[in-house]
């Protein structure tokens, strides 16, 4: 069985990877993974300078889910240079990260800051507000997403992966945009805007008021806007959204999903990567599949 999957150049050996956010820079999850069995490893969001993050409390559970509202804490590009890429280069899988910002700018001085950088791909998070645009998210908005793409593609050395927002009307035309301004590979999709109320308390759980939804729940979703997306772009797809078993990535991969990335389940399974690797060979082997790549899209 081949369980290599293309995505714009890049040889992935196997369709799963990690979601960003989830899964730290890789370090915090190598006790219990062995990063060579992932086809990639998604870091947590990357920004030019160290990032605070928002007050706490910044995570409250929901059924079958998750609220987050971390802000996308983290140290800032250059430590992230001369800590986490190291990391991970002792590992065989391919390393993808993943780039915030909250203007155009900070993405474009990440990008060239990773050019010459040892990474196969960048992952460019959409979904974070646009301060110079009144707040609204890159992701909501077809002319900004095309616009970004474009600034990002002039400068990136890797093929570029845009993360699409499900938090608009209609996902497809965020797809056609991001395509349109050169982006190699689409991801989708980033947290479900959402609140939970304490009642107890009379007061929001997270300190934010809303935060994004992920985790199972939010599978069926996700799978609708992947086979959507499969149908109105012609470049490669990373489906995520819920997945916390194999079936749950085969899904994706029948709707339309070249690769998948596995997230909130790493927080209640830690091997939920190499299980679901696992599976999806399994189902190649009871199916008859000599290569992942003849699953992608099948179901119209």
């Amino acid at each position: 069985m081949n369980t290599t999957v293309n995505l714009a150049g890049v040889e992935l050996k196997n369709p799963v990877m990690t979601a960003s956010g989830t899964f730290g820079s890789g370090e915090e999850y190598s006790e219990f993974v062995d990063l060579s069995r992932l086809g990639a490893v998604v870091t947590k969001g990357v920004a030019n300078v160290p990032w605070p993050g928002n007050p706490t409390p910044r995570i409250a559970e929901t059924q079958g889910g998750m609220l987050n509202a971390i802000g996308l804490q983290n140290p800032g590009m250059e430590v992230f240079c001369k800590r986490d890429i190291p990391f991970l280069k002792q590992y065989d899988t391919k390393i993808i990260v993943n780039v915030c910002g909250k203007t155009t700018e900070d993405y474009c001085e990440v990008v060239e800051r990773l050019a010459d950088e040892p990474v196969d791909m960048l992952e460019i998070n959409i979904s974070c507000p646009n301060v110079k645009e009144g707040g609204i998210a890159f992701g909501q908005n077809p002319k900004a997403v095309e616009e970004i793409t474009k600034e990002i593609k002039k400068r990136a050395k890797q093929p570029v992966i845009m993360k699409l927002s499900p938090n608009v009307t209609d996902i497809t035309e965020t797809a056609r945009a991001a395509e349109a301004g050169g982006a190699d590979v689409l991801s989708l999709i980033n947290t479900l805007t959402g609140m939970k109320i304490d009642i107890h308390r009379q007061a929001f759980a997270l300190a934010n008021k809303t935060g994004g939804m992920s985790g199972p729940a939010v599978k069926p979703i996700a799978v609708r806007m992947v086979y959507q997306v499969a149908s109105a772009v012609k470049i490669p797809i990373i489906g995520m959204g819920g997945i916390a078993t194999a079936e749950d990535a085969i899904e994706f991969i029948l709707a339309g999903a070249s690769a998948v990335s596995v997230g909130t389940a790493n927080f209640f399974n830690p091997t939920a990567t190499v299980e679901v690797v696992e599976g999806i060979e399994k189902y190649m082997e009871q199916y008859h599949f000599e290569n992942v790549s003849d699953m992608v899209g099948i179901v119209k």
